[in-house]
This record gives C-alpha cells, structure tokens and sequence, in this order.
C-alpha cells in the first residue's frame, strides 16, 4: 500500500494491530493484521470513494460515507461483520460508537443499530424499545454503553460487570443528567444539580459510596484516568474514588485538594505505567499530582 500512502492522507486511525488511513478524496487504505481490520479487500469498492469518517474497535473498523452509509471489516464477531443489521446501516447514520468489541451507530432519527461483541455492548435487544428515538449520546466503557436521551434520562446495555447493568440506580437515571463520564469499566453521570451517580466495576469506579455524601451537589465536572474518576466541585476541592493504582486514592495530598483547584489533567489512556495519574492546576499555578508514580 505504500503507493497509496506518499500523500493525500488526511488521517490515520488504528485498530489494535492494524491501521486505516483516510484520503483527501475519501478513499481509505488499510493495512497491518488482517484479523484486526488490516485487510479491507472484502469491501474495497465500497471504500474508494465518499468516506467521511472511521470508527474503530480493539479488532474490526466501521466506515461512514457522505451518504450516511456504513462498511465494516476486520474481525467478524467484534464489529467487523454488520450483515445482520445491514439494512438500518444504508444511510441517515451520524456518528458511530464503540467498545473494544462492539459498535453503537446513532441515525439522524435519533435511534441506536448496534452489532459486534454481544456481550460487550454489541447486543441491544433488551433496550430496543428505549433506543428507537430520540438518543442524542452515547458513550462507553471497555465493553457496555450507555446512551443519553433528549429528556436526560440515560439507557445501558452491554456488559452488566463494566457498566451494561444501572439497575441498581435507574431511579436517578430517569431525568437531569447533563453528562456521562467513563472509565474502562464504569460510569458516572453528572446531573444537572450537580450531583454524581455511578455504576459499573466497583474497582474501576463504579463504587463511590466511601465519597457518597461529597457527590450530592456542587460538582461541575469530572475526570478520569483508565480506572478512576476525578470530581472537580464548584468551591474549587477535589474528590477522588475508584482503583488507587489509577488515582482513586488522593489521600496523600488531601490537604491540597480542599480548595482552590481549577482545573484537572488526567493520563487517560497509554501503557499501564502511564493511564493512572492525576494532575490538579491551583490558582496560585501550582500542581497537585497523585495516583501511578510513572504518570507522577
């Protein structure tokens, strides 16, 4: 492919051992694994032109066209094979969504066509009814989704051990939420009264009941490395939960974070050295770090 590729490349997306480079002319040339997306030959007709954009999970590719169509290829079972809902997947499609395995397209109606991975988000059957309209996000953790609808109200499905299952805090899911956070394994949603509820793997930060009374109002917004969530309330203090090794624990520098603190940066994704620091900005310009000491 190296032809292809000496210019007119606009950018460049990776799977986990593959790569799909856009064109200037929306065409797209894949390489590397074929098993992970790298041979894209099944589909090539289809890519040669009216590419928009391309969304990707661990093992496959989703291509969106000008048309509002999609094509997929890599790895069949996680995302690569969208031949059982082919049909919904003609046009109107906006924007796509995904886990390691599974993709969640949103159409211009407002309704969600899932596949790949069934168990990582890929199978929405049980929420069909919820997803026919009206969805306007959606967002994801290693393998579940969670959709925000038009009257705040918010919709899971996918893994019920990485977030799939709200069950137990569907009552406060109803209405008010104003944002969706996630890290590899839970959610937390931000409602417009400023208060925090979570869900998903209790280890990953599913589980703020030691933080609970901290999170009933005031947060404005919130961080998060790979498995720990960062909430940033309005008197300028900061409440950490989640796995220590990825920032959950800020005990150590507690007496830095009750106020004052304007903003957070976060060592999100990367190796397993470097996806679990946090860095919080002072007014006065000082940093307050805390969590892996690689990402220190």
């Amino acid at each position: 492919v190296k032809g292809s590729l000496q210019s007119d490349v606009t950018h460049v997306y990776t799977a986990q051992r593959a790569f799909a480079a856009l064109k200037s002319d929306g065409s797209v040339i894949t390489w590397g694994d074929p098993n992970y997306g790298g041979d894209s030959a099944a589909v090539k007709g289809s890519l040669q032109s009216d590419v928009t954009n391309i969304y990707l999970t661990n093992w496959a590719f989703a291509a969106v066209k000008s048309d509002g169509s999609v094509i997929t290829w890599g790895g069949p079972s996680y995302g690569g094979d969208s031949a059982t809902v082919e049909g919904s997947l003609q046009n109107a499609v906006m924007r796509i969504y995904s886990t390691a395995g599974a993709f969640a397209a949103v159409k211009s109606d407002g309704s969600v066509i899932t596949w790949g991975y069934l168990n990582g988000g890929g199978d929405s059957a049980m929420e069909k009814g919820s997803l026919q309209r009206d969805v306007t996000n959606i967002y994801s953790t290693n393998a579940a989704f969670a959709a925000l609808k038009n009257d705040c109200s918010v919709i899971t499905w996918g893994d019920p051990n990485n977030g799939g299952d709200s069950a137990a805090v569907k009552g406060s899911l109803q209405s008010d939420v104003a944002n969706i956070f996630s890290t590899q394994g839970a959610f937390a949603a931000l409602k417009s009264d400023g208060s925090v509820i979570t869900w998903g793997d209790p280890y990953y930060g599913g589980d703020s009941a030691a933080v609970k009374d901290s999170l009933q109002s005031d947060v404005t917004c919130i961080y998060l490395t790979k498995g720990a969530f960062a909430a940033l309330k309005s008197d300028g203090s900061v409440i950490t939960w989640g796995d220590p090794n990825y920032g959950g624990d800020s005990a150590a520098v507690k007496g830095s974070l009750q106020s004052d603190v304007t903003h957070i940066y976060s060592t999100r994704w990367g190796t397993m050295f470097t996806s679990g620091a946090f860095a919080a900005v002072k007014g006065d310009g000082s940093v307050i770090t805390w969590g892996n000491p690689a990402g220190d």
